[in-house]
């Protein structure tokens, strides 16, 4: 009978001893947690509660540049329909300038013929000038780009006049102090500019 109660009273002190060990584990796991929660960073707590940290750019009306290639070959270049609307006469290549832009196609090649006058032979690059707002062409997504408005990103419609491979030249839809995002984000997201 007293070895009964003995190994009883044993087996009640390994249980009371695995629930206790059971419960310091778990009570140390939520802390960690907690402290966890408290001070590592969380990007999307962070830009849920602060904002996506955002690149922008503070628009002004101002001079700017757009470059169209040309592969001039002894003061001629052939281009498409689409490029040859882009290019006029006294527009500045390199050294030189444009002469004269075809308003028909050259039967012999299928495209329209530019004529330069002191550019040389190679690829150079026709210069537009205007006065508006320039962006980034890679803020550009389906005639729209991201504004920062009270913290939030919102798309805007803009129209595009022109573009060369790094640049969109906008005409309207964009005014003095408006923040362009140039950072990736959705319609709505809290947003915070970096600094």
């Amino acid at each position: 009978m007293q070895k009964i109660k003995k190994t009883k009273l044993k087996h009640i002190l390994y249980v009371a001893l695995v629930v206790l060990l059971a419960g310091w584990v778990i009570f140390r796991f939520a802390a960690v947690a907690s402290e966890n929660a408290r001070y590592v960073f969380n990007a999307s707590r962070v830009a849920a509660d602060q904002g996506m940290p955002v690149v922008v750019e503070h628009m002004h009306a101002g001079a700017g540049t757009l470059y169209e290639p040309l592969s001039v070959q002894n003061n001629r270049a052939y281009v498409s329909a689409e490029r040859a609307s882009k290019l006029h006469a006294g527009q500045r290549v390199g050294d030189g300038k444009i002469v004269s832009v075809s308003n028909r196609i050259d039967y012999d090649t299928g495209m329209y013929v530019v004529r330069t006058s002191g550019v040389s032979n190679g690829l150079q690059m026709a210069e537009f000038t205007a006065n508006g707002y320039f962006v980034p062409l890679y803020a550009v997504n389906n005639n729209s780009v991201f504004v920062m408005v009270d913290d939030y990103a919102v798309s805007r419609p803009v129209d595009i006049a022109r573009r060369d491979s790094e640049t969109a030249y906008i005409t309207s839809g964009l005014s003095d102090g408006d923040i362009v995002i140039l950072s990736s984000v959705n319609a709505g997201d809290k947003v915070q500019i970096v600094k």
